[in-house]
């Protein structure tokens, strides 16, 4: 009954119906029928892509946001409006999301462009602008209405951990990433999710274009991988941030008595996890 109740609190109506009436879940990369698992939760995941770990996901020019939004603006990827992923986002609403919002429509104060908003490039004086082709005295500053795709730093991660009981083994099967904006990136100061989508759509987006998706190995240039295969050897660091429950609260809700417990009991919640896993070789 339990399990029951987790998978209908954790995808969408139409997936639902459609794992139900294949026993497949249609978002997964690599589909075993309901029946094989043994066990199975559903995590939502918090990858911040600024964290050390996280940096060859957002190398310069060479980001994983870069790639999404381009990809959308170009056609090669359909966006959805929540991690439940049924139902899309049109293209005019993604674009929307992505402008910086005007609300005098008197363009950006002195402040705001100083503090970065509004600007693809910063200006910057050229050190070598004094020398014999060193070129101009310093860059333009490239002026748009939309967030630079550097803003958004923030991902989500939904995916479904469960233990296939014929190959033994536990196994986490991404199935939706969303893109966020910080706070402190939106003159708004809150966190704003651009648009989510389907992992595989984005593994076969990664796949296509293996020159952009780019996992940058800074310890050996000879080994750069493709994102595909970073996210699918758990190269990145994230935090554990929801379980499917029936209230559907987020882990600081749940334990609400400070932002303090809310980390420790995420922490302590993926201790469990890895615990439970070690200790189903015994039974």
């Amino acid at each position: 009954m339990f399990t029951l109740v987790t998978f209908l609190c954790s995808f969408s109506e139409i997936s639902a119906q459609e794992t139900v009436t294949t026993g497949y879940n249609p978002n997964s990369i690599r589909p075993v029928h309901e029946s094989k698992k043994m066990f199975k939760k559903i995590l939502w995941w918090r990858m911040d892509l600024k964290e050390k770990q996280n940096l060859p996901f957002f190398s310069r020019d060479g980001e994983i946001s870069k790639l999404i939004i381009e990809a959308v603006k170009s056609d090669l990827l359909i966006p959805y409006v929540d991690d439940s992923l049924n139902k899309r986002m049109s293209k005019e609403v993604f674009l929307e999301n992505l402008k910086i919002p005007d609300e005098g429509g008197e363009g950006f104060t002195p402040e705001e462009i100083a503090a970065g908003f509004g600007q693809q490039t910063e200006e910057e004086e050229d050190p070598f602008g004094a020398f014999p082709g060193g070129g101009g005295g310093a860059e333009e500053v490239a002026v748009s209405d939309e967030f630079p795709v550097r803003d958004f730093s923030l991902m989500e991660i939904k995916e479904e951990m469960y233990f296939d009981k014929l190959r033994s083994r536990m196994y986490h099967d991404i199935q939706a990433f969303t893109l966020i904006l910080p706070a402190d990136k939106n003159p708004a100061l809150f966190e704003k999710p651009l648009a989510s989508f389907k992992y595989k759509d984005l593994v076969d987006l990664f796949q296509k274009m293996p020159e952009d998706a780019l996992w940058y190995n800074t310890q050996n240039f000879a080994e750069h991988k493709n994102f595909a295969d970073a996210f699918e050897l758990r190269l990145f660091s994230a935090n554990l941030i929801k379980y499917a429950n029936p209230q559907d609260q987020r882990i600081v809700e749940i334990y609400d008595k400070s932002r303090k417990a809310g980390l420790i009991a995420s922490q302590q919640l993926e201790y469990e996890l890895i615990e439970f896993e070690n200790e189903l070789w015994e039974y």
